[in-house]
């Protein structure tokens, strides 16, 4: 396993994993605290490879004993990484492999979520391609997926896919616009270009903007990032616009904008990202939630931005960069049980320059808080 210690921003005395042994479990670091920054002085970060050979992990989620589960979007393969760990790392297994996905641009197998019943229920949810649309089925691990969501557009490009149970345990739902010109995003009867809500049997859930409806926001080009912090609120990851990425705060029934608007407008009738960046800076997928920080994993701009925001949801001083070319592009992006933040390499795809260890799973622990409480 690889560990290194990176200078974020803001000095703690902390130091890299020491060297594994053949056959431990992986020696990690486990600091204490909080995970905002102390003024002044800078912030480090040890980072650890956990594990590797991946071809293009795309969805993370842990399962009640700290093992993810990871999908491979063109292999259709969902895979367990961890608990048990050998001289590599976490060890890998394939778990089982979807036969009715049709793999090709970015579509595939996407996004994953686990049950928040999961210890009586031992279900999970996953999001994929099929040759006529994209759909959300629920499955018991090796056994055959049960559709509960059809029907939402599925093209070469901006397919969206990521899953995740929200606090109020409606199983939310990230989709792409899947046209070139934008029209299912502002098309209220589509199912593409939203974030929407279900009920985990799939129905359209109590509270949303229209009673029979699914959609839960609109106006989005496709998002493959979800991420909840402890105030309830949603961050989610905007791609493939034009000339910008954007990471947006969603509020129900809001509509953000494409194909009209991207980046901060002046329009009324749409809501402007809490941030937003140039492509070549980000395009990104994964979101996840540290306390008061908000990652976002970017493919294109092969890095992490770290946002810190207020108790309020609000930017807090300027967005911040790591990994910055370090492993290329990354997608996948999770808070683990641990409070450790573990993101996945994506270059077994076009676009991407593959390394003999790619793709991998890399492990993130901040200096000044988060990893090690369960």
């Amino acid at each position: 396993m690889l560990g290194a210690v990176l200078a974020l921003t803001t000095a703690c005395s902390f130091g890299p994993p020491d060297p594994d042994v053949a056959g431990a479990p992986p020696n990690l670091p486990e600091p204490s605290g909080s995970a905002s920054a102390p003024a002044g002085g800078e912030r480090e970060v040890a980072v650890t490879v956990l594990a590797k050979g991946l071809e293009v992990p795309w969805g993370m989620a842990f399962l009640p004993n700290g093992a993810a589960l990871v999908t491979e979007r063109d292999t259709a393969r969902i895979l367990q990484v961890g608990p048990e760990s050998d001289a590599d790392g976490l060890k890998v297994t394939e778990v089982q492999r979807l036969s009715e996905v049709a793999s090709g641009g970015d579509g595939g197998l996407l996004g994953i979520a686990v049950s928040p019943k999961y210890a009586t229920d031992r279900t999970v949810y996953v999001y994929y391609s099929t040759a006529a649309d994209n759909r959300v089925a629920k499955l018991k691990l090796k056994g055959e997926p049960q559709t509960i969501l059809t029907g939402i557009p599925h093209s070469r490009d901006n397919n969206g896919g990521q899953l995740a149970f929200g606090p109020d345990g409606q199983l939310y739902v990230a989709t792409g616009d899947g046209t070139a010109t934008g029209t299912n995003a502002q098309n209220p009867k589509s199912l593409g270009g939203k974030i929407l809500r279900i009920t985990p049997e799939g129905k359209p859930s109590p509270g949303n903007p229209v009673k029979t409806s699914p959609v839960w926001s609109s106006g989005h080009r496709n998002v493959q990032g979800l991420a909840w912090d402890g105030g309830k609120r949603l961050y989610a990851s905007e791609s493939g616009q034009r000339t910008t990425g954007e990471l947006n705060v969603i509020q129900k029934g809001k509509n953000y904008g494409w194909p009209t608007a991207e980046g901060d407008g002046t329009a009324a009738k749409f809501t402007n990202p809490l941030v937003s960046w140039p492509n070549p800076e980000s395009s990104c997928s994964g979101v996840a939630v540290l306390e008061r920080l908000v990652a976002t994993a970017c493919r294109d701009g092969k890095r992490l931005w770290m946002v810190e925001v207020t108790g309020n949801g609000t930017l807090f001083g300027k967005p911040q960069e790591l990994l910055q070319g370090e492993y290329g592009r990354l997608r996948a992006l999770a808070t683990a049980p641990d409070g450790s933040l573990w993101v996945a390499t994506s270059n077994h795809e076009q676009g991407g320059d593959p390394q003999p260890d790619d793709d991998r799973i890399i492990r993130l622990v901040f200096s000044d808080g988060g990893a090690g409480r369960s």
